[in-house]
């Protein structure tokens, strides 16, 4: 990283960066499944929604992303990938900002979510709040066990979805797990898949990971197989649920092109993870005319 990149990396106000590295781009990825849930599990248009929503909006994402950027410091001032939508690189001075804000914002929606729920959503929520916690935190480091890495990312996009639906007291039936598997399964593979580009970087740092175990191509495979197994998952659902099977399919693509990427090209996957990043929010578009046709 270069001397004026670094600079630039750090600039802007306290609060600025703070809310930065909450990732603005990807909020809506937690709080969507949410909502969704919620509703589909029937939620009304309550203060739980508005609750639930705006904590996986914004003290949700600080939570996880904010944590991961001041304990990362070290190797993301290394990575040339960080400083735009991939995410920021915290100057020194506002990590302990960080923490405290991120911890400042996210008890009191616990509060009151734990208050407005019962055992099975606090249990719920618990995982939740402990996976993105041990993702980055010293020690646990989840983030580096390779294979628990990916499962723990994809908790990270899961949990709210089955907070929603356990805070709307839904069923956990035959048709909810088999959505939430697919789910699950599309949150393994991107995590797989976004860990490709960062192979050579995480090696040469002593950084585990799924893909510095698999290597580039296997674990490319690995995302596709992952891919279509949340595919095959969907398409069990019943009429016009199963269409959601379709839209696993361009990510499915995505990866497709990559699939003889060696260990020292690795870097060529960001080209796909960047699509990812914008493919997800076609997906969104899509899942929710969905939902709109299966409402009428």
């Amino acid at each position: 990283m270069t001397a004026s990149t670094q600079t630039g990396s750090v600039r802007g106000s306290v609060a600025g960066q703070v809310l930065a590295s909450s990732r603005p781009l990807s909020w809506v990825n937690t709080a969507y499944p949410f909502g969704a849930a919620y509703l589909l599990a029937g939620g009304g248009l309550d203060l739980v929604l508005v609750l639930g929503c705006f904590y996986f909006l914004v003290p949700y994402n600080l939570l996880m992303y904010g944590v991961n950027d001041v304990f990362d410091y070290e190797s993301d001032l290394r990575n040339p990938r960080k400083g735009g939508v991939e995410g920021v690189v915290l100057d020194r001075r506002v990590h302990r900002t960080t923490i405290v804000a991120a911890a400042v914002s996210i008890l009191p929606f616990l509060v009151a979510l734990a208050l407005l729920g019962d055992a099975v959503s606090n249990a719920v929520l618990a995982v939740s709040v402990f996976a993105v916690i041990a993702y980055s935190a010293p020690r646990l480091r989840f983030k580096e066990r390779p294979f628990l890495d990916s499962l723990t990312s994809s908790t990270h996009f899961v949990s709210p979805a089955v907070f929603g639906l356990a805070l709307a007291e839904g069923a956990f039936d035959a048709t909810a797990l088999a959505a939430l598997g697919g789910f699950f399964a599309w949150g393994v593979a991107s995590h797989a898949f976004g860990a490709v580009q960062d192979i050579e970087a995480d090696r040469a740092a002593d950084i585990g990971s799924v893909a510095t175990v698999l290597g580039a191509r296997a674990t490319t495979w690995f995302a596709l197989v992952s891919y279509l197994a949340a595919g095959g998952l969907l398409a069990t659902l019943g009429w016009p649920a199963a269409l959601a099977a379709l839209l696993t399919l361009p990510y499915a693509a995505n990866v497709a092109r990559f699939l003889h990427l060696t260990d020292a090209e690795c870097e060529q996957a960001n080209a796909g993870w960047r699509r990812f990043l914008w493919l997800n929010y076609l997906t969104g578009f899509l899942v929710t005319q969905l939902f709109l046709w299966m409402a009428l």
